[in-house]
């Protein structure tokens, strides 16, 4: 079965283990998900899966979505993305649930949008300290300083860390726990942190790091 899921951000919370330790989880609502397409070498030139979740009202999708769903037995479903496999059973139509892919104790990754901050300048955006508020610098606090030299190659590098648009980026947080799964409601609880708002998308797959 795929380890892997679509699910939405519910919110953090905490549990206690058995000597009384604060754990923070964050809840996912994980699932169903609906298979919507299979890539194969042959077709497409490499293995993946497709999958569907959060069901939705035909008028809120476009002709092209709707009739690549048709194409299953999935229902309207607004989000689509696909998961890299080496091989899989799966075919066009079938559900995965959370009891399905997940077990208390895998380890998992998870990828989402982070929040977005709006323009932020190099405090706020890299950590940088900042200019000192003495020796007439006093309106200079929260600069970033030289940004190139003035002789020499006499430009600004590209990548220079500078103020602009901060967050709305994709992240992924690795090597995360699952520490419970509750069948009824499709909830999924892992340890620490994901990423962005409540309410938003996240991917839940099988962790790289072993």
């Amino acid at each position: 079965m795929l380890k892997g899921l679509l699910g939405k951000k519910i919110g953090m919370t905490q549990i206690f283990d058995e000597v009384g330790r604060a754990i923070p989880v964050t809840v996912i609502e994980a699932g169903p998900c609906y298979v919507t397409q299979v890539r194969t070498p042959e077709a497409e030139g490499y293995s993946a899966v497709q999958l569907g979740f959060g069901e939705s009202k035909p008028k809120h999708l476009t002709g092209g979505q709707l009739g690549h769903l048709n194409r299953t037995s999935a229902p309207p479903l607004r989000y689509l993305r696909e998961f890299r496999v080496k091989e899989t059973e799966l075919k066009p139509g079938d559900k995965i649930t959370v009891a399905d892919a997940f077990q208390v104790g895998d380890r998992v990754d998870v990828i989402g949008t982070s929040k977005g901050k709006g323009f932020a300048g190099v405090v706020k955006r890299h950590h940088f300290g900042g200019g000192p508020m003495t020796h007439g610098q006093s309106d200079r606090t929260r600069t970033p300083g030289s940004i190139a030299a003035g002789t020499g190659t006499g430009k600004i590098w590209k990548g220079k860390r500078m103020a602009g648009h901060m967050g709305s980026e994709r992240v992924t947080s690795q090597n995360l726990t699952v520490v419970f799964v509750d069948v009824e409601r499709n909830l999924l609880g892992l340890s620490g942190a994901v990423p962005g708002g409540k309410g938003g998308l996240v991917m839940i797959k099988e962790t790289r790091k072993q």
